[in-house]
């Protein structure tokens, strides 16, 4: 029977002849159609992943050294590009769009021997904490079904969560590849700004968005990190500074402690579940313990973060999607008009859910004449602040350490009237992409109600040799 652990042990059974890749990825096709339930994948490549699985098992029979993913079967989120495949972005705007290109992670992707099962489910145009957004339905949590996954990556986290693949590929605009994988009990990892190139990943809000990483182990997030960062002439935001070698810098070991920060203020939140509250504050002192560095730091900003947040990302929601308009992209209303404005109009209407839609008139207004420097100006400037504030921490520490989320999984509805209480969800996730550092989500800690909850480690921009090896160190304290 097909197992897998990590990549690295899934490579010594396919030289060793114990597995192939068609046996692979037979096992996780049908591991998928059994879980078709979860509504992780919004469709599946069998045919294409099985040609592409027989190919690679017929270049290793012939000898030909094993490529980084050779044969690892990943999924992508329905925002990144796949060449010849469809890509909706979970809207109804983008339902018969086929993409005509690559994007550049997918490339580097395939480069590497890797194998797409398929395109995951999201929220609508990566717009959401809880995956309900979607125009083809909700993604169910494998560990209790009646929960959400979190948004907006849910069905790559679900998917991976649940064995249906080995890892997968999200986009991480707020916390949007963190949040799902501590709701689903596994690691998720949004790089630096800049550190991986967003040609063919769909905007949301382009000096926020990443692509990150879904997996169940570290060194498997280092691999993958390894393969699809990097310089890319076709995204003139990305980094060109030299990609580490992920995978091999991640098993340096190193006996001096560590040096981390927390803020006390993010612990005593009053929308911090408590179990969560003593559970950190518990870990915090077992750090301390075996001799490791953890110390308290103010962050007076803290409640500016939220709202400096959604009004940067619906600002550039409000302009990267005002080409879907039923002419350049997207639906067009069937309803018969003369009149070009009307036209957007019923496009729009028709093809946009209602959260997108929220986002985007929110974005609007604040781009508008007479509040643009009351809000956008404004957030801009406190986002600066935040930057500051960060530096200075990572000045003087390795990492700094949070919740992931303030609670666990909540059951599906439960913050649906109430978009202020959604949106806080978000507060610990969305400090990293105001100021562009890596940050990861660690699978640490269940809660008393059997779910899972994760820790938060941020780490100062480009410094993911030093996130992966906090992280890997923090595991297996951990126990994990």
């Amino acid at each position: 029977m097909f197992r897998f652990t990590t990549i690295k042990d899934y490579h010594s059974d396919l030289l060793n002849g114990l597995t192939t890749c068609v046996e692979a990825v037979q096992h996780y096709l049908h591991t998928c159609n059994n879980q078709a339930s979860l509504n992780a994948w919004l469709e599946l490549f069998p045919e294409e992943a099985l040609a592409s699985a027989a190919v690679l098992d017929a270049e290793r029979i012939a000898g030909k050294p094993l490529k980084p993913l050779h044969g690892v079967v990943i999924g992508i989120k329905d925002v990144l590009a796949y060449q010849g495949h469809s890509m909706s972005a979970a809207s109804k705007i983008l339902k018969e769009y086929t993409a005509v290109y690559n994007a550049t992670a997918v490339v580097r992707l395939l480069e590497a021997g890797a194998i797409i099962l398929g395109r995951q489910n999201c929220d609508e145009f990566a717009m959401g904490s809880s995956n309900e957004h979607s125009a083809f339905g909700a993604v169910r949590n494998a560990l209790d079904t009646n929960r959400v996954p979190g948004g907006s990556s849910g069905g790559s986290a679900v998917a991976v969560q649940a064995d249906m693949c080995m890892l997968s590929l999200g986009s991480d605009t707020g916390g949007s590849v963190r949040q799902p994988a501590d709701f689903c009990g596994i690691i998720g990892m949004k790089p630096s700004y800049g550190r991986i190139s967003r040609y063919g990943l769909i905007a949301y809000a382009s000096s926020f968005d990443q692509i990150g990483i879904f997996a169940k182990q570290i060194e498997d997030v280092a691999l993958a990190l390894e393969v699809i960062a990097g310089e890319d002439a076709f995204d003139s935001t990305v980094s060109a500074q030299p990609v580490p070698a992920y995978s091999v810098e991640i098993e340096s070991k190193s006996d001096q402690p560590m040096r981390l920060a927390y803020s006390p203020q993010m612990l005593q939140h009053p929308g911090l579940d408590p179990v969560i509250r003593e559970g950190m504050e518990a870990f915090i002192k077992n750090l301390t313990a075996q001799g490791h560095i953890v110390e308290p730091v103010d962050f007076e900003l803290l409640e500016y973060i939220v709202p400096t947040y959604y009004i940067l990302t619906t600002a550039e929601a409000s302009s990267n999607l005002s080409r879907y308009d039923g002419v350049r992209f997207g639906h067009r209303s069937d309803v018969s008009t003369d009149d070009l404005t009307d036209l957007y109009k019923r496009s729009r209407s028709e093809g946009f859910g209602k959260e997108v839609k929220k986002r985007i008139l929110l974005g609007t207004f604040v781009l508008s004449e007479g509040y643009f420097d009351a809000y956008f100006t404004k957030a801009q400037q406190v986002r600066r602040l935040l930057t500051n504030q960060v530096q200075s921490i990572f000045s003087h520490y390795d990492g700094f350490i949070s919740p992931t989320v303030p609670s666990t999984a909540w059951a599906f509805g439960e913050k649906s009237q109430d978009p202020v209480e959604m949106y806080l969800a978000d507060i610990y996730t969305v400090l990293a992409n105001l100021v562009g550092c890596p940050a990861v989500s660690l699978p640490l800690f269940q809660h008393p109600n059997g779910l899972p909850y994760g820790l938060q480690l941020m780490t100062s921009p480009f410094s993911e040799v030093s996130l992966l090896r906090l992280s890997k160190k923090l595991l297996e304290l951990g126990g994990k």
